[in-house]
């Protein structure tokens, strides 16, 4: 079954778009966006069994630290770059994003909710959250960000990032009401001013 977000990002983007997809884990989004968009697609990826997927795929995927790999792409390099489930994994999120921007006209990011309702309710009870969407103990998680929806807005509303479009998903469903409470994943299609 095709994820919400795939369909709706794979709505975003012009057809034969170039896309850059950092932390393209197994390759499962750019795969779709590849035949549904006819997009010019690679990938970036530091999971070696990942990267051994995509490759079986026959993606484009490049074995990297994002953190570290976009300075030999030139200026304007693609029409999209897209960060999906990465950025709370990222340790220089304003440098990052900076070269996204260097590289793409538009970021697609997507990321999940930390303060959706599940989550708030093991906080409430004393844990840290594991959900669909946060699997991770508190111990083994790669995510060393732990920001909200609202968070991020007020982010690109600090750094004057033009928000062009956001949409927030449950498991199966879109939300459009409160979706800082609902949504256990944001997907927001940002550009600067």
């Amino acid at each position: 079954m095709i994820p919400l977000e795939y369909e709706k990002i794979s709505s975003i983007i012009n057809e034969k778009s170039s896309v850059l997809d950092l932390g393209c884990g197994k390759g499962d989004l750019l795969q779709y966006l590849i035949k549904t968009k006819n997009i010019n697609g690679q990938g970036i990826e530091i999971n070696e069994d990942a990267i051994f997927s995509c490759v079986e795929k026959g993606l484009t995927v490049f074995h990297s630290d994002i953190e570290k790999g976009l300075d030999a792409y030139p200026d304007n390099s693609f029409d999209y770059v897209i960060i999906y489930n990465t950025l709370q994994q990222i340790k220089n999120v304003d440098t990052m994003i900076e070269e996204c921007f260097r590289i793409g006209q538009k970021l697609i990011i997507a990321f999940p909710n930390f303060a959706q309702i599940s989550s708030r309710k093991s906080l409430m009870l004393g844990h840290s959250p594991v959900t669909k969407h946060l699997p991770y103990t508190w111990y083994n998680s790669p995510n060393i960000r732990f920001f909200t929806i609202e968070d991020f807005a007020d982010f690109c509303k600090n750094k004057r990032y033009e928000i062009l479009d956001k949409f927030f998903f449950a498991i199966k469903k879109r939300i459009t009401f409160l979706p800082n409470l609902f949504a256990y994943t944001a997907v927001f299609v940002i550009k600067r001013k």
